[in-house]
């Protein structure tokens, strides 16, 4: 008895490009209204998405290495270059945690009126780009990897 499975495409490039593309402009937009809005939140935001965005080209970056053939030097090749690329995400992520709780802190002495309203309709934005990328996300990966 045959059975087909089907694997999908070996090459995530474009897949990857898109969500690069997406989430750097989303944290272009959190920046620009979060300044504008004085919200932190949005701020805050901005910088988990960054933090995704460098995440995102760690793992790109990764799976280049990856399928990389090994070599007598290098014996496993270069496959462990995705447990580097996911310490190297941590860390960033701690250092924008510690930025994000610093400006906190400091607004606790100093706080400043948000424009709630801008805040929602980037949330609004937020939620729908990110509903993009999940939605039935192998279909939405597997056409962006052709």
């Amino acid at each position: 008895m045959a059975h087909h499975h089907d694997h999908g495409p070996q090459n995530y490039n474009k897949a990857f490009a898109i969500g690069v593309a997406l989430n750097s402009a989303f944290v272009v937009l959190e920046v620009v209204f979060g300044l504008f809005a004085h919200s932190i939140a949005l701020i805050a935001d901005a910088g988990h998405n960054l933090s995704d965005v460098l995440g995102l080209l760690l793992a790109w970056g990764a799976g280049i290495l990856a399928q990389r053939r090994p070599s007598k030097s290098r014996t496993y090749g270069f496959r462990r270059s995705s447990i580097l690329a996911a310490l190297i995400n941590a860390v960033v992520l701690l250092v924008v945690t510690g930025g994000v709780a610093w400006e906190a802190i400091r607004r606790l002495g100093h706080p400043g009126a948000v424009s709630g309203k801008t805040v929602i309709w980037v949330a609004v934005a937020g939620v729908a780009a990110a509903r993009f990328c999940t939605w039935r996300p192998t279909r939405v990966w597997l056409w962006a990897s052709r």
